[in-house]
């Protein structure tokens, strides 16, 4: 194992070892915002909630931005203490993403940043995890309206070390199907709600992706729905019955356009209610230092099969995409981790980029 690859999964360790559960980032957002201080002038910190942007958002080169969130899910009842076994690190957000986490840190205190042919900022925030409108860049963005000037931003979230562009959009709706209760045994005397959700059930099951290409991209429109409630009694015919649809919509289309989506797929069958509304992330094949950074580091690229705060960025006018060393399939599991290698590669690529990106 290389000096570098030893320091980061170190590191890596010692994130894992500060609990950050999504609402409770505090501890690690303090322990970043003093590393910062030793390694930022006073000014180049700011600090909103467990909110953190570094750097000097005014320089006149052009501004990139290496993008990470604090949270992870919710510890799982089999996780086992922070440790390195072999050439993995394993810890709660390991791959997601506290391994990119360490690579940021690690390239902040690296690079001769007043050399760089590129102005480099940190942004760090908590509440990823969670709803689009609680997450902490939202107000990051009201505070800090700089960020406007970002040219491009690379969210280091987990893509097995590929640089994934764009990302789908993602909305919840609540699809209520009402009917009227009845004995189990006299159902004519009542209408069936469960049954009423049968025809569109029916259509979901053999329904095909769409699939939606933008240049050299493919992305996949999907139709899913996740929880399904209804009924009283075992004996009761159910004049209630609650699903809810989450679809996944590609590049280009907008958030009002997918929810007439939902409406043409239901149309009077059931009420529609939406519960949580997040936009596409813009393909962003034509950014110079897009382009650059491909040409750079060698790194294959592909679509972003799911969705990240590269689409918040996007509706910001920035332009960033995916990059970062843990491992998609590890993200949420029990006794998460992230190998140790591939934190090693995504310090050398970012630093060859931000090097020679002029």
């Amino acid at each position: 194992m290389s000096d570098l690859a030893h320091r980061l999964a170190q590191s890596t360790l010692a994130l894992c070892r500060i609990p950050s559960p999504i609402g409770e980032e505090k501890a690690l957002a303090d322990h970043v915002e003093t590393w910062a201080r030793a390694h930022f002038p006073p000014a180049e910190v700011f600090r909103l909630g467990h909110s953190l942007v570094l750097g000097n958002l005014l320089d006149p080169r052009p501004t990139v931005a290496l993008v990470g969130h604090l949270d992870t899910v919710p510890a799982h009842p089999e996780d086992r203490a922070p440790r390195i076994e072999g050439e993995r690190v394993f810890g709660l957000g390991a791959s997601d993403m506290k391994g990119g986490l360490a690579v940021m840190l690690a390239l902040a205190e690296d690079l001769p940043r007043a050399r760089l042919p590129v102005n480099l900022v940190w942004v760090l925030y908590e509440r990823e995890e969670g709803p689009y409108l609680e997450s902490g860049l939202g107000p990051l963005f009201e505070a800090r309206d700089e960020l406007r000037r970002v040219r491009f931003g690379i969210a280091m979230e987990p893509t097995d070390g590929v640089v994934q562009v764009g990302c789908v959009g993602t909305l919840h709706a609540s699809l209520r199907f009402s009917g009227r209760s009845a004995h189990s045994a006299r159902p004519w005397q009542g209408e069936n709600a469960i049954h009423k959700a049968g025809p569109l059930l029916a259509h979901l099951l053999t329904r095909p992706r769409r699939e939606v290409v933008h240049g050299d991209f493919t992305f996949y429109e999907v139709m899913s729905i996740t929880k399904a409630s209804g009924g009283r009694a075992r004996n009761v015919v159910p004049e209630a019955f609650e699903l809810n649809l989450n679809y996944r919509f590609a590049p280009g289309k907008t958030v009002a356009q997918a929810q007439a989506d939902v409406h043409a797929l239901v149309g009077d069958a059931a009420e529609v209610g939406f519960t949580d509304l997040a936009p596409s992330g813009r393909v962003c094949a034509d950014n110079p230092l897009f382009q650059r950074l491909l040409a750079l580091t060698g790194l294959p690229a592909a679509s972003k099969q799911a969705w990240t705060d590269v689409a918040r960025f996007s509706e910001l006018g920035v332009d960033a995409v995916n990059f970062g060393p843990g491992e998609t399939a590890q993200a949420h599991q029990a006794n998460e981790s992230a190998p140790i290698p591939a934190l090693a590669v995504a310090h050398e690529k970012l630093a060859r980029f931000l090097t020679e990106a002029g």
